[in-house]
């Protein structure tokens, strides 16, 4: 097969970057070592239950601010529906719940309640970093990372607002703390200050760029936070629906090997069952480690470039713990998303940000129950230990995990009726992030914007996005940086980049809260309704009992219809099983089937892709 360009990673940045070329009718492959795309924004199921695997509380989907994500969709001319949260999160602090509304002034009220005597100086310094951010972020919008700003854009803002961009460009190489010095005196607000920084870019503030703060401090509360009406699944599902619709072909559980370089620059890849694949063009969206690391032989790179690549100190490693609980449990004034700090003087592994998004997406589970997906830092040894010792740890931080959110719903140990955990081990083999680490290098001085991975590297047909490059993390820059990489590329191949257009269509669209499974779907015909609920009776099963050892991709064709991609989910069909067994035979396999339940109707789902035409 002949491609234009081929993506390594099916994380949101690769998934991005290869739905806006295949848009523009590039060629693409997206290589995945997963069974499904997203990268740490994805589902598994656990019987009836929906878990959101990492990547949940989303940004960039608001009409106003750093909304990637709003201007991606529509671009690919992509309907998506999401629901928009009544708080960003709760922040719990020093006994108080620290309610972030999306509403700038009414936060800053209630952070005053907080610290009363700071509260002159928090409103100046809203005052001060929103004006900052409209002038700089929001007039002019651009969807390009910082190494690949047009000038002219820059220059334009610049003229306009010439104080705010002079401030701007101040602060990128002083600290948070240096800038929050300049408005407060009280040594508790800097503590404070220090766990919203570490919770959105895992660094303290006095390790974090002052630009960023500036930046992240008030971009949530102009654009609000939102989550795909259904669960994360639908947000690279529709990505993937873009690509195979726009003839890009995805290809995962493969892993790539090493890139292939030929007459000194990359010209392919092997893939880790032998077979290789060429394409002109590379794009990127794995670490920043692994790529100088394992893929680029040391032969193709310089020591220097190596040992830079090998010393970006990491994000600290993290552990996940998913739990389905009673719904009694969760008192009802709880938020989506509550960050629980457990001592406010340091990070340590009390500090918890809890996901409870079933109380505004009720198809995760069942009408009495809620999920908790509950993410924090670990300090624990996980390297080389052998399985009995593993277990043992692994469960001793699903009780230490439980214990944190203990001192928020004090009932929760008597309520839970399932828990696992993922460990550091565990993200690294599913995500491939080394040792653990959810985010990547951390956006640190001294490794912030031009310091990390740019979108362009030393070889002119090799590009890079995701969060080891100059945005670092969050699902708004992964996506910011896989528009850069499909711009880079488009303009290489002397087709249109994709720039902000005033009055674009919108196809993101909003739905009420709490979203039912009833809901789920509106909008397609009726016949397309009943198949696409029937596919998300599917468990996406990590080991499908279904198929079982044969190619039958019956997973991934049940994923696709779920999402509306019957484009993929045909090609997938004539791929993997439309030669093999009857829809019988995976009817008798499937797992609702072995737990004496109605299996899934698969008989169903074939005879309508059979009909399809293509």
């Amino acid at each position: 097969m002949s491609y234009d360009v081929i993506v390594i990673g099916g994380g949101l940045s690769g998934l991005t970057a290869a739905g806006l070329l295949a848009k523009r009718d590039v060629k693409v492959a997206v290589i995945d070592k997963s069974y499904q795309p997203g990268g740490s924004c994805g589902i598994f199921r656990r019987k009836h239950v929906t878990f959101d695997q990492g990547s949940a509380m989303l940004y960039g989907f608001g009409e106003e601010g750093f909304n990637a994500h709003r201007f991606v969709f529509n671009c690919l001319e992509e309907p998506i529906d999401v629901i928009r949260h009544d708080l960003l999160y709760c922040v719990n602090f020093k006994g108080r719940r620290i309610k972030f509304y999306q509403d700038i002034d009414r936060f800053v009220l209630e952070l005053s309640d907080v610290f009363p005597d700071e509260r002159d100086n928090i409103k100046r310094f809203y005052h001060d970093m929103l004006t900052m951010y409209r002038h700089v972020m929001v007039e002019v919008p651009s969807y390009n990372t910082a190494d690949e700003t047009d000038p002219k854009i820059a220059l334009k803002s610049m003229m306009k607002h010439p104080v705010s961009y002079i401030r701007f460009l101040g602060y990128l190489n002083k600290s948070a703390k240096s800038l929050l010095g300049k408005y407060f005196k009280d040594p508790e607000i800097f503590k404070f200050f220090d766990k919203l920084t570490s919770t959105y870019c895992y660094t303290t503030v006095e390790e974090s760029p002052a630009v960023l703060a500036a930046i992240m401090f008030v971009n949530n509360h102009v654009g609000g936070s939102y989550y795909p009406a259904g669960s994360t699944l639908f947000l690279p599902g529709k990505l993937e629906k873009v690509i195979e619709e726009n003839g890009g072909d995805m290809l995962p559980e493969k892993e790539v090997v090493s890139l292939i370089f030929r007459n000194g620059k990359p010209a392919g890849v092997k893939l880790d069952d032998g077979s290789e694949l060429f394409a002109p063009y590379i794009i990127y969206s794995g670490t920043v480690w692994n790529l100088y690391g394992r893929l680029i032989d040391p032969a193709c790179s310089s020591p220097e470039r190596r040992a830079w690549a090998r010393n970006q100190v990491p994000t600290y490693p993290s552990v996940v713990l998913y739990a389905l609980v009673d719904r009694k449990a969760i008192p009802d004034e709880t938020a989506p998303i509550e960050m629980l700090v457990g001592n406010p003087d340091k990070l340590d592994e009390s500090e918890v940000t809890a996901y409870i998004l079933s109380i505004d997406d009720r198809t995760l589970c069942a009408d009495d129950e809620h999920t908790i997906i509950a993410i924090g830092p670990t300090f624990e040894h996980w390297e080389n230990l052998d399985r009995e010792t593993y277990m043992i740890r692994k469960k001793s931080e699903q009780e230490r995990l439980i214990a944190v959110l203990e001192r928020r719903f004090p009932n929760i140990r008597e309520a839970v009726r399932y828990a696992e955990v993922a460990t550091p081990i565990t993200i690294e083999r599913y995500n491939m992030k080394n040792g653990g680490a959810v985010a990547g290098p951390k956006q640190m001085l001294g490794q912030h914007l031009f310091k990390r991975l740019h979108t362009r590297t030393e070889w002119d047909n090799l590009i890079c996005c995701g969060e080891s490059t100059v945005m670092g993390t969050g699902t708004p820059t992964v996506t910011t940086s896989g528009i850069t990489a499909a711009n880079v590329l488009l303009k290489k191949l002397k087709k249109s980049p994709y720039v902000y257009k005033p009055g674009m269509k919108n196809f993101v669209r909003l739905v009420d809260k709490p979203f039912t499974r009833e809901k789920l779907f509106d909008g397609y015909g009726e016949e397309e309704k009943k198949l696409m609920q029937e596919a998300m009776r599917c468990r996406f099963c990590e080991h499908p009992s279904c198929s079982n050892s044969d190619s039958a991709d019956i997973r991934g064709i049940m994923r696709r219809v779920a999402v509306g991609n019957f484009t993929g989910a045909k090609k997938r069909w004539k791929e993997t099983c439309s030669d093999l067994h009857p829809p019988e035979y995976y009817e008798a396999r499937c797992i609702h089937t072995l737990e004496n339940a109605e299996a899934v109707n698969i008989s169903h789902v074939f005879a309508f892709l059979e009909g399809l035409k293509g």
